[in-house]
C-alpha cells in the first residue's frame, strides 16, 4: 500500500517523505473525518518527532493536489478525508457531531438537470443536511420521559 500511496503523491507532484507518506496513509486507511489534531496524534505513533505544523503543511498540500478534501461540519476546525473514489455526501448531527457519508444518485440526476435546466456547467459540489442522528434522537426522548 505505501509504494501504491507513493506513486500517488509522485504522481501529484508532491515529493513522498516519510513525513507525507504517513498523514496520506492515515488518512487513506480513516473511516472518518478527521482533525489536524487527530490526524497528529495517529501520525505521531509512527512518526513521533512530527510536529503539527508539518501536518497542516501537508494537508495543505495534499488538497491542493485534489488527494484530500477538507471539510467544515458543524463545528469551528476543518476535517480531512482522502479523496473519495466515488462522490458521496454527507449528513451531519447538530448534536453529536456524527457524520455519515451517503450516496443517492436521484439526487446526483437532479443536480445534473437543475444546472441543464438552467445553463449552467457544474464544477463541483457539496451537500450537508444537518439534523439529529438516531442515537440522539432517543437520548432526547429518553431525558423527556425522566422530566415526566
Amino acid at each position: 500500500m505505501a509504494q501504491r500511496l507513493s506513486e500517488d503523491l509522485k504522481s501529484s507532484g508532491i515529493h513522498p517523505t516519510q513525513q507525507r507518506l504517513s498523514v496520506f496513509q492515515t488518512l487513506t486507511e480513516s473511516k472518518g473525518h478527521l482533525s489536524a489534531e487527530e490526524i497528529h496524534g495517529l501520525v505521531k505513533s509512527k512518526t513521533p518527532r512530527i510536529g503539527l505544523a508539518t501536518i497542516y503543511r501537508t494537508l495543505h498540500a495534499l488538497k491542493e493536489k485534489g488527494l484530500v478534501e477538507e471539510h467544515r461540519f458543524n463545528d469551528e476546525f476543518s476535517r480531512y478525508e482522502a479523496k473519495p473514489a466515488k462522490h458521496h455526501d454527507h449528513l451531519i448531527c447538530i448534536e453529536c457531531g456524527k457524520v455519515v457519508e451517503f450516496d443517492q444518485p436521484v439526487i446526483e440526476q437532479l443536480q445534473v438537470a437543475a444546472a441543464r435546466d438552467n445553463h449552467f456547467s457544474i464544477v463541483s459540489h457539496r451537500l450537508e443536511i444537518y439534523g439529529i442522528c438516531e442515537t440522539c434522537q432517543k437520548r432526547r426522548a429518553e431525558e423527556s420521559s425522566l422530566r415526566l
